[in-house]
């Protein structure tokens, strides 16, 4: 079978062991280019479409494979919407490599799902998306306070239960409170 896109515009290298960007330890693939262009954006050298580097989608997979213990991959960038036929070949790797997927978009949902209607391909990539963080960053609601997320227009989308049911069902936030999490049997004695 031959390979439909054989490269991806990138910012920066497969960034691993991150633990700001999803649950657990996760990688992070930085995506070049985003006409989003958010007042007060944390990664505006990714909005360029010609800065960064081409990379072989076969290098990113074997970047991939490379991985240990990691329990996700994250798409972030610029956004990877607008590379989202090379993001889902990669996405779909990673599924296949037993990771979680977290996306990060300027993109709301609704826009994606009319984007779909144009183009398939986008329905496709959120089938093997686990979590959505959709919407421009807004600085004037920018809050650190949120889990996973700078500004509180932005929500995360439970993919697969949104699919399912139909309507956005937001991701159950709870279950990754510091406090919950701490009151679980401690690993060590």
């Amino acid at each position: 079978m031959e390979q439909k896109n054989k490269y991806i515009r990138l910012a920066a290298d497969l960034q691993t062991d991150s633990i700001v960007d999803g649950p657990g330890l996760r990688a992070v693939l930085w995506t070049q280019g985003c006409h989003h262009q958010c007042k007060g954006c944390q990664n505006p050298q990714t909005w360029d479409f010609n800065g960064g580097g081409l990379v072989p989608i076969e290098a990113v997979k074997e970047a991939i494979d490379e991985l240990e213990y990691h329990t996700g991959l994250t798409l972030s960038g610029g956004d990877p919407m607008y590379q989202v036929e090379a993001c889902l070949e990669i996405i779909k790797y990673a599924r296949n490599k037993g990771l979680n997927i977290w996306v990060y978009t300027g993109f709301t949902w609704e826009e994606i799902i009319e984007m779909s209607k144009k183009k398939k391909v986008y329905m496709e990539f959120l089938k093997y998306v686990d979590v959505l963080v959709d919407g421009r960053f807004i600085l004037e609601e920018r809050d650190l306070s949120l889990l996973f997320r700078g500004s509180r227009n932005q929500r995360l989308i439970d993919v697969p239960k949104t699919l399912e049911k139909k309507e956005i069902i937001l991701l159950d936030e709870k279950k990754y409170n510091e406090e919950e999490l701490f009151k679980k049997e401690p690993m060590f004695i």
